[in-house]
């Protein structure tokens, strides 16, 4: 039997069937994770903590997906109008619900793989903080915002080479695409930054060593492998990784090396 991914959604203004609202789900996602053995589940947005229980308690691995910003109040004291203008903001029944599906998961020691705005929101959810806007909060050499680019390796990132990252992917570097607006700025309590840019924005990261023996798999990354992983076979792997640590937790399971 294949694992279970709850795979968690935007929202769109208008629907295809109907131009009401509607909860929209790349395909790359998707397909990245049945190519890698497991079966995706989009989720309904709702932050209702029951039915968030019982969807996470069903299921054997969670994936975070990319999207818009994250509110900033929900990790800085105060924001000034100039830096909130510079965010696009996604509905904010997403943030509560991705914050209530993070803690729900990891409560449960669940697999968790989060992409692009899920890296940035776990960090959020661990305590950790962002930059509400990269290019005037942390300017640097590296265009980290290349939607036209979004299928190509359009800059490297370096990697720490005892972590599971560097495993999956077999190597000490790895070309990336890059189509972000915010990124993580002080990595939360018990997370470690497994990888940079050149110019020191973090890229992924895992549970740190201490806490890593209490937890259930982990990887967040900031880029997206969906997208590159149909031609690329290192970011293909990190999905494979994802889902046969989701496998290894069914019963009778045994765990996989990479995982």
């Amino acid at each position: 039997m294949r694992p279970l991914v709850l795979v968690s959604p935007s929202i769109a203004a208008a629907g295809v069937e109907m131009p009401d609202p509607s909860i929209s789900v790349a395909g790359a996602y998707l397909e990245s994770v049945i190519r890698a053995g497991g079966v995706p589940v989009a989720l309904p947005l709702s932050d209702d903590p029951a039915l968030i229980a019982d969807a996470v308690a069903q299921a054997h691995g969670l994936l975070l997906t990319g999207g818009e910003d994250i509110e900033p109040t929900l990790h800085r004291a105060s924001v000034s109008d100039a830096l909130r203008a510079t965010c696009f903001l996604d509905h904010p029944t997403r943030d509560s619900m991705e914050l209530a599906l993070i803690r729900e998961a990891f409560r449960r020691q669940m697999p968790v793989f989060a992409i692009c705005r899920g890296h940035q929101l776990v960090n959020v959810a661990l305590g950790g903080s962002l930059y509400v806007d990269l290019p005037s909060e942390r300017p640097g050499e590296v265009q980290h915002n290349q939607v036209a680019r979004r299928f190509e390796a359009v800059h490297r990132v370096r990697i720490e080479p005892d972590s599971t990252f560097a495993r999956l992917v077999g190597g000490a570097e790895l070309g990336i695409n890059s189509t972000h607006h915010q990124a993580v700025n002080q990595p939360a309590p018990g997370l470690r930054a497994v990888a940079r840019a050149d110019d020191g924005v973090v890229e992924a990261m895992e549970w740190d060593a201490t806490t890593a023996a209490s937890n259930g798999w982990f990887l967040s990354v900031q880029f997206h492998p969906e997208r590159l992983a149909p031609t690329l076979a290192a970011h293909a792997r990190l999905f494979e990784g994802f889902v046969a640590a989701c496998r290894a937790g069914m019963p009778g399971r045994i765990s996989s090396p990479t995982s």
